[in-house]
């Protein structure tokens, strides 16, 4: 790894920051639970047609802990090249098997990834803070010429360390440590990290329902996975906080909300995948053991929102 302040570094430490919506985006499947590569392209276009800042690859949203790892590669190099550089893609690479993370970041790397992400091991958990800093700077140090996140999403993870915390440690640990990826409604601590050594690191928000309140704490990024089918009601939402309008921005978080809400009746992710269907884009379903979403209630989840507004908000045709 390159000792702190080397010109690599410097090279990591002054690389632009990608801002605004980054949908945590959904890995196709085919009726037969094969991956839907095809399906990438069109589902790309869709989400840069609607508004989408950029791209998190192969995250919790995009099953990436139950793909193989030759899976989330080839997942990875069609999102990378779909994306063509217009937008930037940031790979998820996180593994219980640190030595299987080191090689998706390092395939990430020549596939021509943005930058790469990691959330910490889950089976057998850093014991300490230091155990997970040590952790993420050994990944991280695998492909030192990317922009290295660590991805905080300790309901999924069980590991819940106060994040202000991991960058005071791992600050000067970690050379090509670029930030967070924030997903916890803890925002005393994202807070703090905004504001961590003169904001040196860059935040990216993971609350869909509370994105209103990051962007009132200094947030300027966010990963979502609602964003794949409601990025113009969150970018109204930012238009309208940057504008003054907060009447305004909290209308657009309440339909945002309440939307969530609706999707949540139901497996949220089969049923986020039956609401991108009805928008043009077939993802398939989800793997085991997510649940398979009926009929029935893929029919009655779009028939509310239609009722709630949801299509009209998103200046798409209901369907029928």
């Amino acid at each position: 790894m390159p000792p702190v302040g080397s010109p690599q570094e410097d090279i990591i430490i002054t690389m632009s920051r990608n801002d605004g919506l980054f949908a945590a985006t959904y890995t196709p499947f085919t009726s037969d639970d094969q991956l839907n590569l095809p399906v990438i392209s069109p589902f790309t276009e869709h989400l840069i047609a609607t508004g989408v800042n950029g791209l998190f690859v192969c995250g919790s949203t995009g099953e990436g802990m139950s793909l193989t790892v030759e899976e989330r590669c080839q997942t990875a190099a069609a999102f990378i090249a779909a994306a063509a550089e217009r937008i930037p893609t940031i790979v998820h690479v996180g593994h219980n098997c640190l030595s299987d993370a080191a090689a998706l970041s390092r395939h990430a790397a020549e596939q021509g990834a943005t930058a790469v992400a990691a959330c910490s091991p889950s089976y057998h958990r850093p014991a300490t803070l230091a155990d997970l800093v040590e952790a993420m700077a050994d990944l991280a140090s695998e492909t030192p010429q990317l922009p290295f996140y660590y991805y905080h999403i300790p309901s999924m993870t069980g590991v819940d360390f106060r994040m202000i915390d991991f960058l005071k440690q791992a600050a000067n640990r970690i050379p090509n440590l670029q930030g967070l990826k924030y997903t916890a409604p803890t925002l005393d601590d994202f807070q703090q990290c905004l504001a961590f050594d003169n904001g040196r690191f860059h935040m990216m928000w993971g609350v869909d329902e509370m994105l209103m309140s990051a962007w009132a704490a200094g947030a300027t990024a966010a990963v979502g996975s609602t964003y794949n089918i409601a990025a113009p009601i969150y970018r109204q939402l930012i238009d309208d906080f940057k504008a003054g309008n907060l009447i305004r921005a909290r209308e657009r978080q309440n339909q945002a909300i309440a939307m969530v809400r609706t999707v949540q009746q139901v497996a949220f992710h089969p049923g986020m995948k039956a609401v991108l269907r009805s928008l043009g884009v077939d993802c398939g379903a989800c793997r085991p053991p997510q649940p398979q979403l009926s009929t029935e209630d893929g029919t009655a989840l779009l028939a509310e929102l239609k009722d709630l507004g949801f299509y009209q908000w998103v200046n798409q045709e209901a369907p029928s």
